[in-house]
């Protein structure tokens, strides 16, 4: 590929640029410059409420989700000019994060299958960040198994009540509305009987409860239903189609988590270039300079291949199965990265606190979070089985499951 701006993206870029410059919130520069992956700093400042405030500020210029068509909020611009303002919003693009899931998830879902009106009234409140949206997917009883939920929807007359509970669900408590994967039909195969649906998180019969994680944080959610009711005009798909919804929202999840991930390699080599070891500059040792080599490697190769994937999309195509290669890669890289920081830095390391860490412990934080980014959006065992698969071709996985109705295969629960 030719990274050269042409004409005309050299203009766009240039436009661009200039907004930034005339209105990017630079109060925040400082804290989000130390904010390390699955956490953005604001300071004193409501992280939501400042990114709310900078997604409004954009959607009012003509700048939030520019590749959307503008009847939904958007510019109507190329997918080479979306990265054209990745790479110009910079460090103001953390406060994205949390329109994440509803931008680069639920957005894409609802184009393809709510009706012309809900698309058109939802659509530009969330390019806004007016509304909010998470996405309820992962069961516990699920694990790793999409297909496995239990979550169940009955019709009735022309609702659906639906009882069960999600778990792992990022930003539930602060969402507006979700879109919902359930079991509608448990007498046929477990790929066979879901349906999706959006509702308002509000709605009756909701309650969330954050989880607690390692680093503090309480950014997932157990959510439960209970009687919760929610029409008929709002299921996406057809009944039983659950799953093929669902495959757009995945495809789409792991394009978006994919690129979203840091890898840590800006950070690692900020922090060689500075830290003193016994026998000199870390930077200068060539174990450290090796690790280094590889990484860079890995991280120009998550570039290519993520501009080969917004590639596919400027001629049209969906976001495909090769787009788990991102975020299987980044993860694990991540962590290993942030584990190597923490081993060189010895018993300073161990600082968490950012104000007297090295690199405002940026490092530190990655590898709190990183296990949770190697479990969501797909596992690595996940995603190795879906490259093996649906990229390389290879056999699929032996599955005991595999043609019985959901109803007759066996759980702890059936002994």
């Amino acid at each position: 590929m030719d990274f050269t701006d042409t004409q005309d993206e050299a203009a766009f870029r240039q436009t661009a640029k200039q907004w930034i410059e005339a209105n990017a919130p630079v109060h925040l520069a400082e804290p989000l410059t130390q904010s390390g992956f699955g956490s953005t700093r604001t300071g004193d400042l409501d992280p939501i409420a400042e990114a709310k405030r900078w997604q409004k500020t954009k959607a009012d210029a003509g700048w939030a989700c520019i590749q959307w068509p503008e009847a939904y909020g958007g510019r109507g611009a190329s997918p080479i000019e979306q990265v054209i303002w990745n790479q110009e919003e910079g460090i103001y693009s953390k406060l994205t994060g949390t329109f994440i899931i509803g931008q680069g998830m639920c957005a894409p879902t609802l184009m393809a299958y709510a009706s012309e009106d809900q698309k058109r009234h939802y659509l530009p409140k969330l390019a806004s960040g007016e509304e909010i949206w998470c996405q309820l997917f992962s069961e516990p009883q699920g694990g790793s198994d999409l297909a496995g939920l239990r979550t169940r929807a009955e019709k009735d007359g022309d609702q659906w009540v639906i009882n069960g509970q999600k778990i792992w669900t990022s930003g539930a408590h602060y969402s507006d509305y979700g879109i919902l994967i359930t079991r509608t039909d448990p007498e046929v195969a477990k790929h066979r009987g879901l349906t999706m649906f959006f509702l308002d998180m509000r709605s009756e019969g909701v309650e969330i409860r954050p989880i607690k994680q390692a680093n503090g944080d309480s950014g997932f959610n157990e959510v439960f239903f209970t009687d919760v009711r929610i029409p008929d005009s709002q299921r996406l798909g057809g009944i039983g189609e659950g799953w093929k919804v669902a495959l757009t929202t995945l495809m789409n999840e792991r394009l978006a988590i994919g690129g979203g991930i840091s890898t840590g390699f800006p950070e690692i080599k900020a922090l060689v270039d500075t830290l003193p070891l016994a026998s000199g500059q870390a930077i200068d040792d060539p174990a450290v300079r090796s690790k280094l080599a590889d990484w860079y490697a890995k991280s120009a190769g998550l570039k290519n291949t993520g501009a080969r994937a917004m590639s596919a999309l400027s001629k049209g195509e969906i976001p495909g199965p090769e787009n788990s290669i991102g975020k299987l890669v980044a993860g694990g890289m991540m962590q290993d990265i942030a584990k190597f920081a923490l081993d060189l830095q010895g018993l300073g390391g161990l600082v968490t606190d950012p104000e007297i860490a090295r690199s405002q412990a940026q490092l530190q934080a990655m590898l709190m979070r990183s296990p949770a980014v190697r479990i969501e959006g797909g596992t690595d065992q996940i995603l190795r089985n879906i490259i093996a698969e649906r990229v390389l071709g290879l056999p699929e996985d032996m599955r005991a499951d595999k043609g019985l109705a959901f109803n007759q295969i066996p759980t702890s629960e059936s002994k």
